[in-house]
């Protein structure tokens, strides 16, 4: 049991609100995560004045307010998860000798944090900055894979939701459904041709504490290398390891 119980629960909340698409009651928030009202209200009132949530009075409901928005903002100019994954990203180059990716979750893109090109490699698409469909690539796949499935469906509710390159790629909720269910129960996720022609690529995802991917590793290799994914799939899974240790998850 926490030392702080307080500081605790008040961490709970703060998760708990972040995980949710819209704002939601206090009652709803006592009740999810086993927390007083009493005790929730009082933590609730604490975390308005200090703005980390807002209280919409006339929805009667709760949702992440200033404070909170800016310690994210905080988290990325300070760059934690590229500087934790760097060293473990190339030193998983310099053991398949292809070059490898660090990635997040955006939306319906991948936003690509980290390319470690290896030596004599050509350049990619999918450099620093850029971003890319997340259903088309390794990289979104094996993040998509790792969230809820009421998640997945309102990130593409219909098949206007889906962008195709080279005619490839899922274009339903019923294809993509049946590709994250491969992506799980092999442990990683594949794409072959479907964002570069003549290229492959394999991804598995990095979660946090609560299971949740907050990153992945993938690596892009030539096509016909396909016969050594075995062995880079074993790699990329070390390194996605390593750097969920680097972050504190053990």
């Amino acid at each position: 049991m926490s030392r702080v119980p307080a500081a605790a629960q008040t961490l709970a909340i703060l998760r708990h609100l972040a995980r949710q698409a819209g704002p939601v009651p206090a009652a709803a928030i006592a009740r999810d995560l086993g927390i007083p009202r009493s005790t929730t209200y009082q933590l609730l009132t604490t975390l308005a004045e200090e703005a980390f949530v807002v209280h919409l009075e006339d929805e009667r409901r709760y949702a992440l307010g200033l404070s909170a928005h800016e310690l994210g903002t905080g988290y990325l100019r300070q760059a934690p998860l590229q500087r934790l994954a760097r060293i473990p990203l190339a030193r998983l180059v310099d053991r398949v000798g292809h070059t490898a990716h660090l990635g997040v979750l955006h939306g319906r893109d991948v936003v690509y944090l980290i390319e470690e090109r290896a030596p004599g490699r050509p350049p990619l698409v999918t450099d620093v900055d850029v971003r890319l469909p997340a259903s088309l690539t390794a990289s979104g796949r094996a993040m998509l894979a790792g969230l809820p499935a009421a998640q997945v469906r309102a990130l593409y509710p219909t098949p206007d939701a889906f962008v195709v390159r080279h005619d490839a790629g899922p274009r339903s909720p019923t294809a993509l459904r049946r590709l994250l269910v491969e992506v799980r129960r092999d442990g990683f996720a594949t794409e072959n041709g479907e964002v570069t022609p003549g290229f492959a690529s394999v991804a598995v995802a990095v979660p946090d504490h609560l299971g949740l991917p907050v990153a992945s590793v993938a690596v892009t290799y030539p096509c016909e290398a396909e016969e050594d994914r075995g062995a880079i799939v074993a790699e990329v899974q070390r390194t996605a390891r390593a750097v969920r240790s680097r972050m504190g998850g053990g």
